[in-house]
């Protein structure tokens, strides 16, 4: 039996998925949560062997919430189900750990498909999106993560939190919480102090 869970801040399509699920003797639907931290949440509760999930959700992003998820329980399959077919959003999901990614726009029959496949231990990509053909290794630069660095070097391009939401795909809050970190992390005064740091640093790893 896979226990699946799935994440995703509409209502509607989780019981348009659940709906189409019931009938499948092998796969039984155990919860789901409307943002990130629930996710995560869930996932220590009820301890799932598939989930899916979206990349942009309130309070913690589908990225964040895939690497915590899988810190968690390294051997959780996650299937990502969103409308990005970006090659940036794919290659940031996968970077997470997600070894499945469909758009939302193809047939549950699809989805179906893929839960399967990742639960067996394969992948499966939608035929709509092109898969990146070196998938970057998660690494990290002293005290900052590799999403804080990433973060940095767009503030070093005076993008701000809204521009860096949408280019990393994550919430403005998220970009907000990880730039009060790093001036935290790196003992600054302030976000004038971090855009110093920024260009200065120029973080070229």
């Amino acid at each position: 039996m896979i226990r699946l869970v799935i994440a995703e801040d509409h209502n509607a399509l989780i019981d348009g998925i659940s709906s189409f699920l019931q009938y499948e003797d092998d796969i039984r639907l155990i919860g789901f949560a409307n943002d990130g931290k629930a996710l995560c949440e869930l996932v220590k509760k009820k301890r799932p062997d598939v989930v899916i999930t979206d990349i942009r959700m309130p309070i913690m992003d589908g990225i964040e919430a895939t690497q915590q998820i899988l810190k968690f329980d390294p051997a959780l399959k996650v299937i990502v189900l969103t409308m990005f077919d970006q090659d940036e959003a794919v290659r940031q999901m996968l970077n997470a750990g997600a070894c499945g990614y469909i758009l939302k726009n193809s047939g549950l029959e699809n989805l179906l498909h893929a839960i399967r496949t990742v639960y067996a231990g394969g992948h499966y990509y939608d035929p709509g999106v092109r898969v990146p053909e070196i998938i970057d290794k998660p690494k990290s630069k002293g005290l900052l993560t590799q999403r804080q660095i990433e973060i940095l070097k767009l503030v070093a391009l005076g993008k701000t939190n809204q521009e860096i939401a949408d280019q990393l795909f994550i919430g403005k809050a998220t970009v907000e919480t990880h730039r009060k970190n790093m001036i935290r992390i790196l003992n600054l005064k302030g976000a004038g102090e971090l855009l110093r740091y920024a260009i200065e640093s120029k973080y070229n790893f």
